[in-house]
């Protein structure tokens, strides 16, 4: 199991097995009206998608809901003038993210499936209504960056969650991984490092030290 930021500083972070054991006994003693919903923050390049999965995996009747399907299109980013930006907390729809966990909090009662987004990284474009999520559901894993960000409209996310787990990775393998992701996806080697140092890492700063606000620490490898 590997370090994380400093915001982790003074708590072991658990492994997958034990977060998966706690969210089943979550499961177990729960009463409500929608999914129990589990948020997986991280910095990018830390492990979010693949934890959130393999989490999932180990669940009963669970879903995973990526936050990147809200990033706003890349047409509206360039409006804005924030597309050398794209990942920062105000490229994305934060509202329409709130809507949707309000919604799902209730996704028991209402009997209806919920569409959201997904995210296509070949063309970095959100793909409108590509998840389904049926009332059948007893656990939705959210991942994203500022699900613990307390500002631009984000400090309303984290209410609505049931658990808040925080995923760390030590810096230098989380870089070669954003590098490598970078890359894979079209980036020469040159621009992805220059993204990972850029955008990425001032990302990275926001995001780390909100890992100290989450219930439970994940160490990932």
């Amino acid at each position: 199991m590997s370090g994380g930021p400093s915001a982790a500083a003074g708590r072991a972070p658990v492994d997958l097995a034990t977060l998966a054991g706690i969210v089943e006994g979550m499961l177990a003693a729960r009463s409500a009206s929608g999914p129990l919903l589990v948020g997986l923050v991280g910095e990018p390049g830390a492990g979010k998608s693949t934890a959130a999965a393999e989490l999932a995996d180990r669940l009963p009747a669970a879903r995973v809901l990526p936050m990147d399907g809200f990033h706003l299109p890349q047409a509206e980013l360039v409006r804005l003038g924030r597309r050398d930006r794209m990942g920062a907390p105000d490229t994305f729809d934060v509202e329409g993210f709130v809507a949707l966990l309000e919604r799902l909090r209730d996704l028991h009662n209402s009997g209806e499936t919920v569409h959201a987004p997904g995210f296509d990284r070949r063309v970095e474009e959100p793909v409108p209504g590509a998840l389904a999520l049926t009332p059948e559901l007893r656990c939705i894993v959210v991942e994203g960056n500022y699900l613990l960000l307390e500002q631009g409209g984000w400090q309303r996310v984290a209410p609505l969650l049931d658990l808040t787990v925080g995923v760390v990775l030590d810096a230098a393998t989380r870089h070669e991984r954003l590098v490598a992701r970078h890359i894979a996806f079209g980036k020469s080697p040159g621009a992805a490092r220059a993204w990972v140092l850029g955008p990425d890492q001032a990302n990275a700063a926001l995001i780390a030290p909100t890992l100290a606000r989450a219930d439970l620490l994940l160490g990932v490898d």
